[in-house]
């Protein structure tokens, strides 16, 4: 009997994180399928998928981090591409939403682009999306399709788990943390101190204040993103003057732009924790920065979409 195409899967990726793409199939004893994604002589995105997905559950992973604008049109290319080629339904997996941080006018005539790239992803031919910790969840909203949001946090908190601190506390890097923060507290059953800063200008921070008492805690910084590292360092020093022992962090998307990982390095943080969401192969230097794969997870919830199970029960 010919076997019935409609429940057929299919799991591609582009160039921006094709190990982690891999491991994802392979945690679900799939191969990714035969796709050429690279460049034309002048720069512009190339795509050829070489496999049948007609009638398929395709599904695209691939993550918008740096270079965001070439991965992101990776995406919207082959989705495109699948969409021409009749597939059943689409879903645009991306581990990391890029321009997740520009979700809302903050000051006069700026764009609204985490809405412009949903606007982009539905227009393009994605019928649901699955992501992982936006910077914002209202981001769900912007979407008029289907959006599974999957959480790092209990990855994270079983890491912490196995490390047995005592006297540990969690701590907020600022006042926008502090949903994030309580979760890991209830989760690991300790109190929680936050840390608040009030802003001279864009780069500048004109005082510092603590509710809490983090002398002689281990502390732990929750937080979805990573980048320049300065509000989190900021954070760290002034935890550490104000008698905490160590500090730890634990962010779901290691960026690490410009000399963010240097300046860990020169911090009082012991320790960063990071999913690989954003590949981290390419960098020299790793001291203090531990890499907790998220692949698994990923594989779960893909399954999970394509067998129309629920999702929410990966959290229990």
């Amino acid at each position: 009997m010919e076997k019935n195409r409609e429940s057929e899967m299919i799991i591609f990726s582009g160039n921006a994180n094709y190990k982690f793409a891999k491991a994802v199939a392979e945690s679900i004893g799939q191969k990714l399928g035969d796709a050429m994604v690279g460049r034309f002589p002048e720069g512009e995105a190339r795509v050829k998928i070489n496999d049948n997905v007609r009638g398929k559950d395709v599904f695209i992973i691939q993550s918008t981090c740096p270079p965001s604008n070439d991965n992101l049109m990776e995406l919207l290319c082959m989705i495109d591409a699948i969409k021409r080629a009749s597939a059943k339904r689409i879903t645009a997996v991306l581990p990391f939403y890029g321009y997740a941080r520009q979700d809302r006018k903050d000051q006069p005539r700026v764009p609204i682009t985490a809405k412009l790239v949903a606007n982009l992803l539905t227009t393009a031919g994605a019928n649901r999306v699955l992501t992982m910790d936006l910077h914002a969840g209202q981001i769900q909203g912007f979407f008029d399709i289907p959006v599974d949001h999957l959480l790092a946090a209990p990855i994270f908190i079983n890491y912490f788990k196995k490390k047995k601190l005592k006297n540990l506390m969690i701590s907020t890097s600022d006042i926008g943390g502090i949903k994030l923060a309580w979760y890991f507290a209830d989760k690991l059953n300790t109190e929680l101190a936050v840390v608040d800063k009030k802003r001279s200008g864009p780069e500048s921070v004109e005082a510092m204040h603590l509710i809490g008492d983090v002398k002689g805690k281990d502390i732990i910084i929750p937080d979805d993103m990573i980048a320049t590292g300065g509000t989190l360092i900021q954070a760290a020093k002034f935890l550490k003057a104000k008698g905490a022992r160590d500090i730890y962090a634990c962010m779901t998307h290691g960026l690490f732009s410009g000399q963010a990982i240097d300046k860990i390095i020169d911090s009082p943080i012991k320790e960063v924790v990071v999913s690989d969401t954003i590949p981290q192969d390419a960098r020299k230097d790793l001291k203090k920065i531990t890499v907790l794969s998220v692949a698994e997870l990923f594989g779960e919830a893909i399954t999970r979409i394509h067998e129309e199970k629920t999702i929410s029960q990966l959290f229990r």
